[in-house]
């Protein structure tokens, strides 16, 4: 089945929901207005529960089919939450709060679920139960892993689940998918290395850790081109270098090194990881110094199901005529933790010719909005359909 007219009906009302999110952001899991409105428009769509409170401000809504005899329960995921970002779109409708925007269009992924759920809550032409998660703190606060620690998944018995994401570049509607691994593990870490400060003028009386950091940014690249299978995916990152001292003659006493590392695969995670601390700690002691090592994991590596792909993949095509196979992804994203309990599958949706998300002057495309619904409707349809006979 192609777009469905009734979300080309539902347009003007969706967007005006969209726009409205997206004037309004909020970042983490301070999305009580968001979650407000989320839990307002759920009840008055029908659903049959609705639940807030879930992963500390994440809101749940359940919406029952025309019957329920085999147990049948799929989950249907999208993210609230903004970035702290200050927008530069000079939109008619940007964002009234200074500092932070909807930058990757989460505002966009929530209005298409409530769409979806809308339309679920209108036709229920499917047999079990439809659970929508709206879910907050994304952006780097683990939301999903504290919607699954809340009990989420047993609570409601969902078996199996999908997330959706905009994409910038792709033509507007069209998707993409691949199964396994998809999108990277996100660690971070700070390391402060500490020396003896002194004068300038006399560096053999002090422990410079200025040149020990270097050594270290520089050593640390070799774990990606000398320890991690080249047929592999890795990065390691070292993104800031603060020095104790701001003084032009004199050799600082410390220096802290922050970044971040991506990984595809758990197992050269793991690698990646150890060879990071031993690399720092044994670099630093050769030099005489001491590295304090904060190693911080985040996101796993998000995998999909070979079977759920498939399934997302046969729904996207009823709704376009094609799935794309999309790339690997080095960005991480915390659906990753919701995988991890049930399986499912997580598609991108085409943003069309627009700034990448993360960007000051991102914007959701709004023309974007009934392939999104349509195939919110389309996975559940056919994952929950009748029972012949």
């Amino acid at each position: 089945m192609p777009v469905r007219n009734r979300f080309a009906e539902m347009l003007p009302e969706i967007t005006a929901w969209r726009r409205d999110l997206h004037e309004n952001p909020e970042i983490l899991f301070d999305t009580h207005r968001t979650s407000a409105v989320v839990a307002e428009k759920l009840t008055e769509f029908g659903c049959d529960e609705v639940v807030t409170g879930i992963g500390r401000t994440g809101v749940v809504g359940v919406i029952k089919g025309r019957s329920d005899s085999a147990g049948r329960v799929v989950g249907l995921r999208a993210d609230m939450d903004a970035l702290p970002i200050h927008e530069q779109t000079g939109l008619d409708y940007a964002s009234k709060t200074p500092g932070a925007m909807h930058a990757c269009g989460h505002d966009g992924h929530t209005a298409m679920l409530l769409g979806a759920a809308k339309y679920l809550s209108e036709t229920r032409n499917f047999d079990g139960t439809v659970v929508v998660i709206f879910q907050p703190a994304e952006e780097g606060g683990g939301g999903g892993k504290e919607m699954c620690d809340d009990g989420m998944m047993d609570r409601w018995g969902i078996q199996e689940v999908y997330g959706m994401h905009n994409w910038p570049g792709r033509p507007v509607g069209s998707f993409a998918i691949r199964p396994g691994a998809f999108f990277a593990a996100t660690d971070q870490f700070e390391v402060v290395i500490e020396g003896r400060g002194g004068h300038a003028a006399k560096p053999q009386e002090t422990i410079d850790s200025t040149l020990i950091a270097s050594h270290v940014v520089v050593a640390l690249q070799s774990i990606v081109a000398r320890n991690v299978d080249p047929v592999a995916q890795a990065v390691v990152s070292v993104t800031s270098i603060e020095s104790s001292s701001k003084a032009f003659n004199v050799i600082a006493q410390r220096v802290t090194l922050r970044g971040t590392i991506r990984t595809l695969d758990a197992a050269v995670r793991a690698e990646v990881e150890d060879r990071f601390k031993t690399v720092v700690a044994a670099t630093a002691q050769a030099f005489g110094a001491a590295a304090d090592i904060n190693f911080m994991r985040g996101y796993p590596v998000m995998v999909n199901s070979e079977t759920e792909t498939d399934y997302a993949a046969d729904a996207a095509r009823a709704v376009t005529g094609a799935c794309d196979d999309a790339p690997l992804v080095m960005g991480g994203e915390d659906f990753a933790f919701m995988l991890e309990e049930r399986p499912g599958a997580y598609i991108l949706v085409g943003n069309g010719d627009t700034a990448m998300v993360h960007h000051p002057e991102y914007n959701f495309n709004d023309e974007a909005i009934p392939a999104g619904c349509s195939w919110w409707a389309e996975i559940v349809e056919r994952r929950l359909a009748p029972a012949a006979g």
